[in-house]
């Protein structure tokens, strides 16, 4: 006898194979939706090691570098968010006995003209042979083709020098870098030159910013280090427009200290760029250590737009605990990067680590 309180099995299993249904579907929802707000968010560092973090844009994948030391390594994300998930490839490994062969600092990835270059600072183990050199791959994907050795890249005067970015304007190739005016350790200047073309510099470099405020000659302050060099620092200059303005991003005092930071310079001029004149410095830094977010040494920076092309972002890296000076404890950050009202940048402090953030828009 069936009751009201009763079932039939073939009523119980219906009622069992919707509840399962239902069951499925929310389980679909949370993933999912755990999925969207991964990629919605995401918190600093990106990787647990990388100074001197840099990335280009092109079709759809950001290709990224940062300084891994003894061998040049790309990494290839849709994301800069999800480093840490990306696709990584060495694309070189210097031979012994060279010129070139150690201390591989600073490399920047950059698509010109149909072409990629990848350009860093190396030496002999000496680092007062330090010069730039550059590498050529003609794939339209860095991933393949062949990436060839095409030598130094040198000013006339062919002197100490590292931290090389290429950027072009009005449809002039220029290199800026950080160099010494001599032959002598003890401070380092931006330098910049025109350029033949991605692998040749034209004709000599001009100094357009040194070390001269208190906050850009930080050596043996902020710094764990017992017998910290005596260099006062400008270095990793960076190329950054906005409309109708032009600047270049650096860093000031040594990167050994929790003082590293970032300085800005403004051109003020027409449109040559090799006068020093034109160059003119802001008198504080614009980014520098936040003891209260506890990160320490920001500097060494590079710039990226957001996939749809709406937002600028900084990269830079930094450490998390004071004294914790050059090495590998230095990790990549990115965080956005705002304009005032008067065109200039404004980069606010470095978050915390603890702050979860908004990717850039799509």
């Amino acid at each position: 006898m069936v009751t009201s309180n009763t079932i039939t099995a073939s009523k119980y299993l219906e009622i069992m194979k919707h509840r399962v249904l239902r069951f499925h579907l929310i389980a679909i929802f949370l993933v999912s939706f755990s999925a969207f707000s991964q990629t919605k968010t995401f918190q600093n560092p990106l990787l647990p090691s990388g100074a001197d973090p840099y990335s280009t844009y092109h079709n759809g994948y950001y290709t990224y570098t940062n300084t891994v030391g003894n061998k040049l390594v790309l990494w290839k994300t849709a994301s800069l968010a999800s480093l840490a998930k990306a696709e990584s490839k060495t694309i070189w490994t210097p031979p012994e006995g060279t010129l070139y062969s150690h201390d591989i600092w600073a490399p920047e990835v950059h698509f010109i003209d149909g072409k990629w270059y990848v350009y860093f600072a190396a030496d002999d183990g000496d680092n007062n042979t330090h010069r730039m050199y550059v590498l050529e791959n003609d794939s339209d994907d860095p991933f393949k083709g062949e990436w060839k050795f095409k030598g130094k890249i040198a000013a006339e005067t062919d002197k100490w020098a590292i931290d090389g970015n290429v950027f072009k304007h009005k449809d002039q190739l220029y290199m800026i870098w950080s160099g010494w005016e001599g032959d002598e350790n003890g401070q380092q200047d931006i330098f910049i030159a025109k350029m033949k073309n991605p692998l040749e510099i034209e004709g000599d470099r001009v100094m357009i910013s040194s070390p001269t405020y208190d906050w850009e000659r930080h050596w043996n302050t902020g710094t764990s280090d017992k017998n910290p060099p005596e260099v006062f620092v400008n270095e990793g200059p960076q190329y950054l427009s906005h409309e109708e303005k032009i600047f270049i991003i650096f860093s000031a005092s040594g990167c050994w200290t929790d003082y590293y930071s970032l300085g800005l310079l403004t051109f003020v001029g027409t449109d040559n760029l090799l006068d020093p004149e034109a160059w003119v410095k802001s008198k504080e830094p614009i980014f520098s250590q936040s003891i209260a977010n506890g990160v320490y040494a920001p500097g060494h920076n590079s710039f990226f737009k957001s996939p749809d092309g709406k937002e600028d972002w900084i990269l830079y890296h930094a450490n998390s605990k004071p004294g914790q000076g050059c090495g590998q404890l230095r990790s990549p950050r990115m965080q956005k990067l705002y304009w005032d009202t008067e065109g200039m940048p404004y980069l606010g402090i470095p978050f915390p680590e603890r702050v979860i953030l908004e990717t850039p828009s799509k």
